[in-house]
């Protein structure tokens, strides 16, 4: 079940909502956790109780943790933490990837491939291994103390609203709403808004882009021309950042919705002047992951210029690594590591010299050189891709859909809007305003209305609604 389905939005969520208004406060949080599961398990009913052992015994693992007073026995227990739900992350995810390669380097050396039954993978697997991994370290380095009761746990770990698709959400920032949070009529109108915003995001403007980029990047690509290559991959550089940003906004609405503050996971990444300006913009939570989490522990920038580098290098390419089991997602995580480090080298001070329109028009033409890397798995495809963008060729019809043109200027204009003045004030109001006057409220509850039918009805009228973090 996703958030973008009729079944979602015209069953799930308005019992879900209802029940969870009408029964008192102390038993919210049963509600939202019952719900979680059955959201889930809806989904991945052969998983729901994997993840719920596995939660609990992370749950009892920290606990002791928490109380032992043995430095020894502390980090032991951490790593036992940690090493649970890597096993599980790496099994589930990687399992495939690490059999195909050695049976592919066995038959390279004359041999017959291993049998191997091919693993499902669960949904949301690696933000729900990610969360597990905060909790475990903010309790060992005292930064809060530990969740008194299983079901609290569960909860922060497979809250409906985030788990398929993020945002990561750290143990640290939310455990004291999950004991106890204010819930106000303004946060519930402005949860609304958020998720009709994410909501048409996803499927006015995402799932138009998808439609183009899968016409062009499902084709032969032998034959495809060089105004097609462009405009297919432009199509899926529009479709990645909306459906993503789409999921987080309808992520953060819901959570406003019930009292909860999730952290903000995009914000206007197409309007960097930089490559190091993008990681700051874009997926937020996992760059703040993987930079408090991995790269400050490697010795961050208190290091010597090249281990610097080299450890930019190992957190992108298990960023990279992290978005699925591909090698093309390994040299997508490099291809970002090393425009990083010419970041450091030299490639600021140039953009900065080449000023705000031209550092940002090379910066998003970097990102979506990388989305073609990130998009098509097999190497020699993406060469070809890349070969037919810079080489003119014109052996193949025009194959843009007719809806392209006008949502396709939409996408440009929401996704630089933040390079100007008046748009920063626009995404100001929207995104992060929370003081709203009773006559910007009627605006507000008016437009996320009919933005709100209009999607329901697109939603309805086609069945093309694809789910892009199935691998994430």
């Amino acid at each position: 079940m996703v958030f973008s389905s009729s079944l979602f939005i015209l069953f799930f969520l308005p019992i879900f909502l209802l029940v969870y208004h009408i029964v008192p406060k102390k038993w919210k949080n049963y509600v939202i956790l019952l719900t979680s599961i059955i959201f889930y398990a809806w989904g991945g009913p052969k998983f729901i109780f994997v993840i719920l052992c596995t939660t609990i015994i992370t749950f009892y693992l920290v606990k002791f943790l928490s109380k032992s007073t043995s430095r020894r026995k502390r980090r032991w227990l951490l790593f036992f933490s940690v090493f649970v739900n890597l096993i599980f992350l790496l099994y589930f995810k990687y399992a495939n990837f690490f059999v195909e390669n050695v049976n592919a380097t066995i038959q390279l050396l004359g041999y017959k491939p291993m049998k191997w039954v091919e693993v499902v993978l669960p949904i949301g697997i690696s933000f729900y291994t990610f969360q597990t991994i905060t909790y475990a370290l903010d309790v060992y380095r005292n930064v809060h103390q530990p969740l008194r009761k299983v079901t609290d746990y569960i909860l922060y770990i497979m809250a409906f609203p985030q788990m398929i698709a993020g945002p990561i959400v750290r143990f640290n920032s939310i455990a004291d709403q999950i004991i106890d949070r204010k819930e106000t009529i303004d946060d519930k109108l402005i949860g609304f808004y958020r998720f009709v915003l994410g909501l048409s995001k996803k499927i006015l403007i995402a799932n138009v882009m998808a439609e183009q980029a899968d016409a062009i990047l499902n084709s032969n690509l032998a034959n495809l021309s060089t105004p097609n290559a462009w405009i297919g991959i432009l199509a899926y550089t529009f479709q990645i950042y909306f459906d993503f940003s789409g999921y987080s906004d309808m992520a953060v609405g819901l959570g406003k919705m019930m009292g909860f503050n999730f952290p903000e996971n995009f914000n206007s990444p197409y309007s960097s002047r930089s490559i190091s300006e993008f990681w700051r913009r874009w997926h937020i939570t996992l760059g703040t992951f993987m930079k408090d989490y991995l790269y400050i522990p490697l010795g961050g920038n208190r290091v010597s210029e090249k281990r610097m580098y080299l450890n930019l290098g190992i957190v992108f390419l298990l960023s990279g690594l992290w978005h699925g089991a591909s090698w093309n997602f390994v040299l997508w995580g490099a291809f970002h590591g090393f425009f990083l480090i010419l970041d450091r080298i030299f490639l600021l001070k140039l953009l900065d010299r080449l000023g705000s329109f031209f550092s940002t028009l090379f910066t998003f033409f970097v990102v979506m050189i990388g989305w073609v890397i990130f998009r098509i798995e097999n190497f020699s495809d993406i060469f070809v891709y890349l070969e037919k963008m810079f080489c003119i060729s014109n052996s193949q019809a025009s194959m843009i859909i007719p809806q392209f043109y006008i949502i396709g200027l939409l996408a440009i204009i929401f996704s630089f809007l933040a390079s100007f003045g008046f748009g920063k004030r626009i995404i100001k109001f929207f995104f992060i305003k929370e003081d709203y006057t009773i006559s910007q409220h009627i605006n507000l509850a008016l437009l996320s209305t009919l933005l709100f039918i209009l999607s329901l009805s697109f939603i309805l009228s086609s069945d093309f609604n694809p789910f892009i973090y199935y691998r994430f």
